[in-house]
C-alpha cells in the first residue's frame, strides 16, 4: 500500500452491448464535425461495423473520411505511407478528430496518424518518450477485439524496418479521449483471433501484477510518465482480469457467438488495460518483441509462448501474487508455494487450449537463435528496467532456454 501512485485514463467510456450507436451522439456534442475513420479491408468489405458507425455520424451532422489500409503490426513505412495518401484527401483539412475500429494495430496507426497529420513530419521523428510537441488530433478508439488495449495506452507499438524487435511512440496525450467498448463487436472475431487477443489480454493482467513496484520503478525524471510501476490501483484491476480471463475465455474460444463469455472478455480485457497501460510490463513483452522480428508471428502468440516461463522465473520473488493468481483461476493447494507453482502449469496449458504453441520449437526457432533471441529481448531496456530479476540477462537466457524446450520445473 506504500505506492507512488501516477494514474492517466481516458476521459470517456462506453461499455455495453450496442454502444457502439451512443457515439456519435456524443461526438456531436462536443462539437466534432468531421472524423477520419482508421480501420481495415476487413471492416469495409465483409464487415458492416464502419457502415453503422458513419451513417450514425451523418445522422448527428459528423462527416466522415475513411482510411482502411490498416495491416497487423503496423510499420512505420506504413504510417508514413498513409499520411502521405491522406494528405491528397481535399477534406482533410476539416478533420478534427480520429476513430479507430480495429484491434489494436488500427488503433496504433491511427495514434501516429494523429500526430502526423497534425505537425507533419516521419513518424520515426516521434518515436521514443515525450517526444510529440503538442496535443494531437483527439483519438477515439473503438476496439473490435478483447485482448490489445491500445485503446487505454499511452503507446503505439510500430514494426521498424531492418529491426530486430518493435519501437513505440510514448506520450500520454497518445491516449485515446473517448473509448467504446461494445462486447458484440467481437463476436464476429474467428477462433485464432479470439485466443491471440485474449491470452494477450491475460498476459497485460499478470504482467502488469508482477512487475516493478510504483515506489522503485525508473520514472527517468518525467514529470508525466507514461508508465510508473503497479500500485493498489492497478492490482486490483489486474486480478479481476486474471479471474475473468480464466473463466471466460475458453468459452470466447470455442463458442463465439456466446454473448456472455465475450462481454467477459471484454470486461478483463479492459481491466487488464486499465492496469499494464498504468503500471507497465517487462520481460514477456520484451522477449516477444524479439521473437515477432525473428518470426513475424502474431502479437498474442509471441506473447503467449512466453507468458508461463516468464510466471516461473519470478517463483523465487513473487510466489505470493502468483499464488494469488492460482486461486483466481480456481485452483486449490496444500501451500502457498504449491499454488504458485500450478499458477504457471495452468497458465501454460490455457496458451495449449486455445490453439497456441507452447514452445519457441513450434515457432520454427533453433537452438542458434536462442542467444540473439535473449539479446534482442534485453535491449527493449524501457521494459526490461521493470523486471522485478535484477539484473536480467540470466534470467531471460533462462526463459529463453526452457521455452525452447517446454521446461517448466513444476510438471
Amino acid at each position: 500500500m506504500n505506492d507512488k501512485t501516477f494514474m492517466a485514463w481516458p476521459s470517456r467510456i462506453l461499455f455495453g452491448c450496442g454502444e457502439l450507436l451512443s457515439l456519435a451522439p456524443l461526438l456531436q456534442k462536443q462539437r466534432f464535425r468531421q472524423a477520419l475513420i482508421v480501420t481495415d479491408k476487413f471492416f469495409t468489405d465483409q464487415s458492416d461495423i464502419v457502415v453503422r458507425l458513419m451513417e450514425s455520424l451523418a445522422s448527428h451532422g459528423i462527416g466522415s473520411v475513411i482510411f482502411d489500409e490498416g495491416e497487423p503490426d503496423p510499420s512505420v513505412a506504413l504510417c508514413q505511407r498513409a499520411a502521405e495518401r491522406l494528405s491528397r484527401v481535399s477534406a482533410l483539412a476539416d478533420i478534427d478528430h480520429v476513430i479507430a475500429v480495429g484491434g489494436g494495430s488500427n488503433i496504433d496507426l491511427a495514434k501516429v496518424l494523429s500526430v502526423t497529420l497534425k505537425y507533419g513530419g516521419h513518424p520515426a521523428d516521434y518515436v521514443g518518450e515525450g517526444k510529440i510537441p503538442g496535443k494531437p488530433l483527439a483519438l477515439v478508439a473503438v476496439p473490435t477485439t478483447s485482448g490489445a488495449g491500445s485503446e487505454i495506452t499511452p503507446g503505439a507499438i510500430l514494426v521498424q524496418e531492418n529491426s530486430s524487435t518493435k519501437v513505440a511512440l510514448m506520450d500520454n496525450d497518445l491516449r485515446p479521449v473517448t473509448v467504446v467498448v461494445d462486447p458484440l463487436l467481437t463476436v464476429s472475431c474467428p477462433p485464432k483471433v479470439t485466443a491471440d487477443a485474449g491470452i494477450d489480454a491475460l498476459t497485460h493482467a499478470i504482467e502488469s501484477y508482477l512487475t516493478c513496484d510504483s515506489m522503485h520503478f525508473d520514472r527517468q525524471g518525467l514529470a508525466d510518465p507514461g508508465y510508473s510501476g503497479r500500485n493498489h490501483i492497478t492490482q486490483l484491476m489486474a486480478a479481476e482480469s486474471i479471474r475473468l480471463c480464466f473463466a471466460h475465455l475458453p468459452t470466447a474460444y470455442r463458442q463465439g457467438a456466446d454473448v456472455d463469455a465475450r462481454i467477459g472478455m471484454a470486461y478483463g480485457s479492459l481491466l487488464a488495460a486499465f492496469s499494464y497501460a498504468n503500471a507497465g510490463l517487462n520481460a514477456v513483452h520484451a522477449l516477444a518483441y524479439a521473437l515477432a522480428g525473428l518470426t513475424h508471428a502474431s502479437h498474442g502468440s509471441t506473447n503467449a509462448v512466453f507468458l508461463p516461463y516468464v510466471m516461473q522465473s519470478l517463483l523465487p520473488v513473487r510466489e505470493r501474487e502468483l499464488a494469488h493468481i492460482g486461486s483466481l483461476a480456481g485452483l486449490t493447494a496444500a501451500s502457498q508455494s504449491e499454488l504458485a507453482r500450478k499458477a504457471v502449469i495452468a497458465t501454460r496449458d490455457l496458451v495449449a487450449q486455445v490453439g497456441i504453441p507452447v514452445t519457441l520449437k513450434d515457432f520454427g526457432v533453433t537452438k542458434g537463435d536462442l542467444a540473439g533471441l535473449a539479446s534482442n529481448g534485453l535491449a527493449v531496456t524501457r521494459l526490461v528496467k521493470a523486471f522485478p530479476i535484477q539484473p536480467p540477462r540470466q534470467a531471460f537466457e533462462a526463459i529463453v532456454a526452457n521455452a525452447y524446450a517446454g521446461k517448466i520445473l513444476t510438471d
